[in-house]
């Protein structure tokens, strides 16, 4: 019996993506020989070009169902809005404790959310940490069937500068 067995370590061509003083978290194997791996700045996601990082601040939505684990990242837009890239998937052979560790991230990021109308428009107002950074970070999503346009973006830019200092004026109270 082995007192101290090695553990399962992910792929060396993913590990080599990763910054030197990054930790992995959990990781997973994909059935196509790659890996996911979450660290406390994002997930390492298989990529054509090698493994991508998708920050947690960036991950809107996270889906684990049949041993395929979904993540829809967003796109920043002129530091204001979160717009929605197209849906990744892998299908993970080995999950380990890789999904619950993703949920765990994703939302704990969240920090807070609020809808509201600004110039006629309906927006989410989303406040999230972003890794390595002290303090919050706001952002905007505008609602499903809200028209995207110049006055829109410029009452939304409006609310997110100022919900910013708001929380800017928090953080040096503390």
């Amino acid at each position: 019996m082995r007192l101290f067995s090695r553990r399962d370590a992910p792929p060396p061509s993913v590990l080599s993506a990763l910054r030197k003083d990054e930790r992995v978290v959990s990781w997973a194997d994909t059935a196509d020989g790659s890996a996911v791996l979450a660290t406390p700045l994002g997930l390492w996601w298989p990529d054509d070009a090698g493994p991508r990082l998708i920050g947690w601040q960036l991950v809107d939505k996270a889906v684990w169902h049949e041993d395929v684990l979904t993540v829809v990242e967003a796109e920043v837009v002129e530091d204001v809005l979160l717009v929605d890239r197209a849906p990744v998937s892998a299908v993970l052979s080995v999950p380990r404790d890789l999904p619950p560790t993703v949920r765990k991230r994703v939302q704990s990021n969240i920090v807070r959310s609020e809808l509201a109308t600004v110039g006629g428009a309906a927006a989410r107002f989303v406040a999230r940490r972003v890794p390595g950074r002290n303090g919050i970070t706001w952002w905007a999503r505008l609602e499903p069937g809200t028209a995207d346009s110049p006055e829109v973006r410029a009452a939304v830019r409006a609310r997110v500068l100022l919900l910013r200092r708001s929380a800017e004026e928090e953080q040096r109270a503390q």
